[in-house]
Formats: structure tokens, sequence, C-alpha cells
């Protein structure tokens, strides 16, 4: 049977773990795995494991619970090593890195910020302030142009919708990025124009989303923001 690993932290931690359960059905009892003054924070790992709702959750009660009382490197969903052995040989030749990232990450937690503008919102605007594609647009609808017309314009829209995301999440990033000890953009996936992660210090976190719903408030209604957090810190490990 292999080992289940839910995160690592320093020997220093509280490691309160009565209460929680594992992954697995029933649940593994979580228990710790020390090598020097490292931990890896485990359970036994059910033979066919998958990403239930179950056992998702359960993965994030123990995350939870260790993020609650000090600093830890989470790790996603689905790791297992052979045994406790390869457990502790990992600790050791990676103990540097992990005792420098759990420095840089203590009394912290991760938010999510994620954001989209409704395109109908977004289109108007491109017609309203760019005479060529307010041109275009005009040809099309009288008939004029054909399909050359109809290529240009959609590529002209094309550009300065990615102009303006750009923008967009240029804007926010400047806002929320002093409040924050770092910052780690992702590709936004759909509608998004902006999908970052902010390291923010736990007392610092009333004052982080104050400034997140101001930013709501200075963009408009055309833009929906969505920010998930407080979170174990995924993006900074």
């Amino acid at each position: 049977m292999g080992v289940y690993v839910y995160a690592i932290t320093s020997g220093e931690h509280p490691l309160r773990l009565d209460g929680v359960a594992g992954v697995g059905e029933p649940p593994g009892e979580v228990r710790t795995v020390a090598a020097d003054d490292l931990v890896a924070v485990v359970s036994d790992a059910p033979e066919g494991l998958r990403a239930k709702r179950r056992d998702l959750l359960a993965h994030q009660a123990v995350l939870e619970r260790l993020m609650s009382e000090g600093s830890l490197l989470p790790l996603q969903f689905g790791a297992v090593a052979s045994d406790d052995d390869a457990v502790c040989q990992v600790l050791r030749e990676r103990g540097e890195v992990y005792r420098e990232r759990l420095v840089a990450l203590e009394g912290c937690v991760e938010f999510n910020l994620k954001g989209s503008c409704e395109e109908d919102a977004l289109l108007r605007d491109i017609l309203e302030q760019s005479d060529h594609a307010r041109g275009l647009n005009e040809d099309i609808r009288a008939g004029r142009g054909g399909q050359d017309a109809q290529i240009a314009l959609g590529e002209l829209v094309a550009a300065e919708v990615q102009s303006r995301h750009q923008a967009f999440s240029g804007q926010v990033e400047e806002a929320l990025r002093p409040l924050a000890r770092e910052a780690r953009p992702a590709d936004p996936v759909g509608d998004d124009f902006v999908n970052v992660s902010f390291l923010v210090d736990k007392d610092r976190i009333d004052e982080f989303t104050s400034a997140e719903a101001n930013l709501e408030k200075r963009f408009g209604e055309a833009f929906t923001f969505r920010l998930n957090g407080p979170l174990p810190p995924f993006s900074f490990v």
C-alpha cells in the first residue's frame, strides 16, 4: 500500500490533526512522516484512488486545518509515494528548497481572481471608439464590402478585444499587487481576461478583499469578477 501525501510543513507546526479524516473509504488515519526538521502529512493511500467528491473534500479539509495554524506547502490531490522511506528521502533531497518556500509562505494564504467582460458591451465600446471598425460594420449592414469587409472587421475586432483584455488585466494587477507578497498570472480561459493568484498576508486579507470589491465598482456592471479564497498557496509552492 502506498502513502498519500497532503502537504509538507515544518516540525515547528502544531500539527493538530485530531478529528481530521483522510482520503479513502473508510477514511485513512492522517499521520506524519518526519525527516530532520521537515514533516510530511500523510495517510495510507487507498487502492484505486480517484477524484471523487468525498476524497477531494477530505484532502481540502486536511489542508485547511494545517493552513489555519501555520505555514505549509500543499500538494495537489493525488500525490502518492511508495512508502514512508520514499517520503523521507524526498524531504531530505529537497529540504533546502522546501525550507525556503516555507519561509516565503509564512503567514500567507492564496487568493485567485478571475474576471470577464460582457461581449456585447465590449463590442459596443470598440465600435464607438474605432472609426475603422464602425465604418466596416456600417458597410456590412448596408450590403457593401462583401466577405472581405467581414474578414477585415473580424480581424480588427479580435485584435481590439485582445488589446483591451491585456489593458484590463494590467489594471487589475496594478491595483492589487501592492497588497500581496507575490502575484502569479496564469492564462485566462474562455471569456476571462484575467486569471491571477495573489499571495496575501493573513493580516491583510480584509484590506485585499476590500480593494477587490472597489475594483469591481470601478470597472462597472459589464464586468464580472470571481474571487476565490483564502486558499492553501498552491500557486506559490
